[in-house]
């Protein structure tokens, strides 16, 4: 029963202070002396073989060439030579190391020291000053060279080259008379209305 005049306790008595908390896990190896004394070896473990997909191109190319055309012979084909993809993604020895020289070193090459007389003295400008110049130079020539050959073309020497089209001379109609057609017709056939209009 509860005490009276206390709360009641709702909770556990706890072990002594000898007690230790956790997972004891006992030795199974037995220690130094046992590492000694005997040589204890781990089993390699076996490699799980995976079953490869078939390789249908393959197959395909050896059935056409041994003349088969249907499915059904198709189908003995397969099952005759079973051919697998090859397993080239999970390959550890298909790609060799690269064959590199006795004395390369692996790594990045250190960056050149900064010129700082060369900054001090501003050679940078100076270099940039005289690539404008030399630049400007150049297109200085090119242009003497293209004004010297080329003739300048006015608007008369281009209007005789290439004449505008003639204006077409068109007379004005009142809009309600533009889509109305004739009411008579004095030519005796088409050909003669043709031809009236031909000449």
């Amino acid at each position: 029963q509860a005490e009276l005049g206390k709360p009641q306790r709702n909770c556990y008595t706890l072990p002594g202070f000898d007690f230790s908390y956790g997972l004891y896990i006992h030795r199974t190896d037995g220690g130094v002396p046992e590492a000694i004394g005997h040589w204890n070896t781990v089993k390699p473990r076996t490699a799980i073989v995976q079953k490869m997909p078939r390789d249908f191109i393959t197959m395909n190319r050896g059935a056409l060439k041994a003349g088969y055309t249907t499915a059904h012979e198709f189908n003995l084909y397969y099952k005759a030579k079973d051919i697998r993809c090859k397993d080239d993604k999970y390959n550890r020895f298909k790609k060799c190391p690269p064959k590199v020289p006795a004395d390369f070193t692996y790594g990045i090459t250190t960056r050149p020291c900064t010129p700082f007389f060369d900054l001090l003295q501003h050679r940078y400008k100076e270099l940039w000053m005289e690539q404008q110049r030399a630049l400007t130079r150049a297109q200085r020539v090119e242009k003497k060279k293209v004004t010297k050959g080329k003739v300048c073309e006015t608007r008369t020497t281009f209007l005789r080259k290439h004449p505008p089209p003639a204006k077409e001379e068109s007379f004005w109609h009142l809009p309600r008379l533009e889509k109305v057609g004739p009411h008579l017709s004095t030519f005796p056939d088409r050909d003669a209305r043709k031809k009236a209009f031909s000449a």
